[in-house]
């Protein structure tokens, strides 16, 4: 039995959501208006090319703001990601840009710790994502006012207050246009829209990142346990969406 069958069963507000969402979308790109004769929009959406993203990206086209897609390709993601990143590219109707880390640092932190260094420190594995994910990252919002992301407070105890607009950083306001919606809603979507997906979510993957930090969950489990299972769920985020701690020393990378 396929993500669909499983999980489709919307919530009873499920069409105000939509409605919310697509209010939200409209006035993030109305609010920071592309320049006259700009190369790229301001406002980009960040896509792991999880359920909720592809959904997002959904909306976006059905919509046709003026918007475009960026997605870390870390090096180290599942070959079902990489397959859906190549349709994704050839159907989309909004352009889509891929971020690859500095081959230099990677070949580097490799080559110093290994391929398993994630395993063994939770700094180590904090160091991976930083070669792999959080520099790419700042490069993707580069000269950007605002980005989209997937986030839902479902997810995990961490993002349980996530809003829909976050002011917290200066340099870009961050949407969260997702913020409400349950997991049976982001199934319903997908299934009354024919929204392409990772085959992994058939195969209880709520939570798709790096194959190395990435597993399938038991029924009950917390949708991002099969993240960096191996560590304190306090640490269970890379950096791209980590809150800011009152202690540095406490800040989840």
């Amino acid at each position: 039995m396929g993500a669909i069958e499983l999980y489709a069963r919307p919530s009873k507000d499920f069409a105000q959501k939509l409605d919310t969402t697509r209010a939200l979308l409209k006035a993030a790109v109305a609010e920071f208006p592309s320049a006259a004769g700009s190369t790229h929009p301001l406002v980009t959406q960040a896509s792991s090319l999880g359920a909720e993203d592809m959904v997002l990206t959904h909306i976006l086209q059905e919509l046709q703001l003026d918007v475009d897609i960026f997605v870390l390709e870390t090096g180290a993601l599942h070959a079902q990601t990489l397959e859906l990143l190549e349709r994704l590219k050839a159907t989309s109707r909004l352009p889509v840009r891929v971020f690859h880390p500095q081959n230099e640092a990677v070949v580097h932190f490799v080559g110093r710790e290994g391929n398993d260094a994630m395993y063994r420190s939770i700094a180590l594995r904090k160091a991976c994502c930083g070669i792999r994910k959080m520099e790419p990252l700042e490069r993707a919002l580069a000269g950007r006012s605002a980005w989209l992301t997937g986030l839902r407070r479902e997810q995990s105890g961490a993002r349980a207050d996530v809003p829909l607009r976050d002011d917290s950083d200066p340099r870009r306001v961050k949407f969260n246009p997702l913020a409400d919606w349950a997991w049976k809603d982001i199934w319903r979507y997908i299934a009354d829209n024919g929204v392409d997906y990772n085959p992994l979510h058939d195969q209880f993957f709520p939570s798709i990142g790096c194959e190395p930090c990435t597993r399938a969950i038991a029924l009950g489990e917390d949708f991002r346990s099969g993240r960096w299972w191996w560590e304190d769920e306090s640490a269970k985020e890379c950096g791209l969406h980590a809150k800011e701690q009152k202690n540095p020393e406490e800040t989840a990378a």
